[in-house]
């Protein structure tokens, strides 16, 4: 079963059980998945383009979640980490941190010299971690490493 597929079963779920929460949000990414959709001009969406739908929802999620805590609407973020929580379930596990810098030493060692600076290795770093990884997180690692 695909993840939009998940998603509907889940929606449909959660308008039984009353939970308004779930059904917002679950509706929200099958909204996205829409705009999407009309982006390709009706094209069916692969898994891979959902997926990168739904962590765009998560980051999404995650800078209101900033904001609202700068700004002291602690219920507001609350109900965005809910949110946030419900998409990520979704999602492919993410790698820790001890692994993806693993990850970009390897891809770095593997760069010629006169190639190793932050540009050339996020080109080459992120195609490998797309989905698995936050790129705040690479960004940061790969500019430790560098």
């Amino acid at each position: 079963m695909g993840v939009k597929e998940q998603i509907e079963a889940d929606l449909k779920e959660a308008m039984k059980a009353r939970n308004q929460l779930g059904v917002d949000t679950l509706r929200s990414a099958l909204s996205a998945f829409g705009y999407k959709k009309v982006e390709k001009n009706g094209a069916e969406l692969t898994e891979e383009e959902l997926l990168a739908v739904l962590q765009k929802q998560v980051k999404q999620r995650n800078d209101s979640i900033a904001e609202y805590n700068k700004a002291g609407r602690t219920e507001l973020a609350g109900r965005e980490v809910q949110e946030r929580d419900l998409l990520i379930k979704y999602l492919p596990a993410q790698k820790s941190e001890a692994e993806v810098r693993e990850m970009v030493r390897q891809i770095i060692d593997g760069l010629p010299a006169d190639a190793r600076n932050q540009g050339n290795a996020m080109k080459a770093v992120m195609p490998k971690l797309k989905g698995l990884a936050d790129g705040n997180l690479v960004r940061q690692i790969v500019g430790e490493l560098l």
